[in-house]
């Protein structure tokens, strides 16, 4: 019974440190840092250049999970890798705050 207990709050302890994660980064900053992103990932986060992803509606650990990556050099991209090097966490964070922010629609065919 103790080990419910404990594994409960390990889970509630756990998911209150990465609300406090998600809460500390600032989407309207992510907006400001975006200026080299547009290159390539288009000006509203929808790519128009077949080799860039779209970014926006994209999740919000992921992008910072992936730009964390190409900053390390574990991910491989000749220009992610260069813009990555010089990102902060906060700057990573607000990146990603940013893009998942942006609502898009899905429409099928």
């Amino acid at each position: 019974m103790k080990t419910i207990h404990a594994l409960a709050l390990l889970g509630v302890l756990s998911g209150c440190l990465a609300s406090a994660a998600v809460e500390a980064a600032d989407a309207r900053a992510g907006r400001q840092k975006i200026t080299t992103c547009q290159a390539c990932h288009g000006l509203d986060g929808l790519s128009k250049n077949p080799e860039a992803p779209n970014l926006a509606g994209q999740i919000e650990g992921y992008l910072v999970k992936a730009l964390t990556e190409y900053k390390s050099g574990a991910r491989k991209n000749e220009s992610m890798n260069i813009v990555a090097k010089d990102l902060s966490d906060e700057d990573m964070a607000d990146i990603a705050a940013y893009y998942s922010s942006i609502e898009i629609d899905v429409l099928p065919p």
